[in-house]
């Protein structure tokens, strides 16, 4: 197995945190997400422990919620004391109705509305991270209405291009995110920044991508932000306080991928740039990350039905499922790898080469392609693995599919955290 809080149980049954996919799939239905509470947990605070081993009490780990995000794992969150990157006022009210703590979370984007904007000063969220000028503005303009003094980092893209996937990649120059350090331009960004009175530049912001096996280029990555902090601390005075070095580490999503070990992969990280601030000669920053996927893709499990056996002779073999890209696109969208098994049959040898594809009326919808199974028919169940980042948050009603729910497992117990959408709740935007 490539997660340890998955096993096989005595009827040949995956299991999840010790309860079986195919009970919890009999009693919710599918197709069903299953997250493990207690793996989330246990992400959350290794993050919590390396950071702290290496910088004290000077720093902040945040939950990239675009990840996945619904209220109970907002909860969690916080009773974890992390804070939340939350890239639209959607997964703001999110937090809010989680009762989270507004001045932990810090609004991403390249691209916040007005509303957006105004509607986030409103509820007094902590940060905004900046993305352009023109946002910037209108957050002075709105702070300036409200007379407050708004908090923000500004985005900076340092021109790291780490080994991961294209879709994935946000630090490179040619990026829709950020302020570009070629030439004067962050220094002119800077400068104009600082005039603005009812702006308080707090310090910059960075991320690199995700899905990143080795941490060494958030070293990379820090080691030119912090040239670009003493350069503009001698020339202008000012001294930022706080460096946001974004997330990006990767989850095995299949044997092939390597086990990494979170706390030493941020660990490693962390302590490349207290030795950069040390090469410098300058006291480390206030240091946040912000990891999305590796707190929540291990801990989520997909479960699906299958409803007929295709098999073209001397060709390919087609297992197709109650889902499909409607609730996880990203196969479809840039060939994500997973791992797909038996979920009744676990303990069968896989010896059927099949694409398992989905329901929708598409091509490309497919789950994943050349995969093994064992010999199956309509009604067993298929499971797929490390499914809880990027499935959920990415879900559509494409056909007019109902959204699944999400369980989750917390000691051994079961409970829904997300309803099963209903026929009613899919209609209710239509006017009739």
């Amino acid at each position: 197995m490539i997660h340890e809080n998955l096993s096989i149980n005595n009827k040949g049954e995956l299991c999840v945190a010790g309860l079986s996919t195919v009970d919890l799939a009999s009693k919710y239905g599918t197709p069903l997400y299953i997250m493990d509470e207690n793996k989330i947990r246990d992400n959350m605070r290794l993050y919590n422990e390396g950071m702290k081993e290496v910088l004290g009490d000077d720093f902040l780990v945040i939950y990239a919620s675009k990840a996945c995000s619904f209220v109970r794992m907002a909860q969690i969150a916080k009773e974890e004391g992390i804070g939340l990157d939350s890239v639209s006022i959607g997964e703001v009210y999110t937090a809010k109705a989680a009762g989270f703590d507004m001045s932990k979370i810090f609004f991403h984007g390249n691209f916040k509305t007005d509303e957006d904007i105004e509607a986030a000063i409103e509820e007094g969220v902590g940060y905004f991270v900046a993305d352009c000028m023109e946002e910037i503005e209108t957050i002075q303009y709105f702070a300036e209405k409200k007379g407050v003094k708004q908090k923000i980092l500004v985005r900076l893209t340092p021109g790291i291009n780490p080994d991961t996937f294209e879709a994935v990649n946000t630090g490179k120059i040619d990026s829709k995110f950020g302020f570009s350090m070629i030439g004067d331009n962050a220094e002119k960004t800077l400068l104009k920044v600082l005039s603005m009175p009812n702006i308080q530049l707090e310090g910059f912001h960075f991320h690199l991508g995700s899905q990143m096996f080795d941490s060494e280029p958030l070293v990379d990555g820090a080691k030119i932000i912090l040239e670009f902090m003493v350069e503009m601390n001698k020339k202008h005075g000012y001294e930022a306080k706080i460096l946001d070095i974004g997330g990006g580490c990767a989850v095995r999503y299949t044997e092939d991928d390597e086990k990494i070990d979170k706390k030493k992969w941020i660990m490693h990280a962390v302590t490349g740039v207290k030795k950069e601030c040390e090469r410098l000669g300058i006291k480390v920053p206030f240091i946040i990350t912000e990891p999305g996927r590796s707190l929540v893709a291990d801990a989520g499990t997909t479960v699906y039905k299958v409803g007929c056996v295709k098999v073209i002779e001397g060709y390919k073999t087609y297992v197709a499922i109650d889902g499909g890209m409607s609730d996880n696109p990203r196969y479809a969208l840039y060939k994500a790898p997973y791992t797909v098994m038996s979920a009744n049959n676990a303990d069968k040898e896989a010896t059927v080469k099949c694409s398992v594809v989905g329901r929708l009326c598409e091509s490309g919808d497919i789950i994943q392609e050349d995969v093994y199974l064992p010999e199956c028919k309509r009604g067993d169940m298929v499971a797929v693995l490390s499914t809880g980042a990027y499935n959920f948050s990415m879900s559509s009603n494409y056909n007019r599919v109902h959204r699944p729910a999400v369980v989750m497992i917390k000691d051994g117990q079961d409970y829904v955290a997300v309803k099963r959408q209903t026929t009613e709740e899919l209609l209710s935007g239509d006017v009739r």
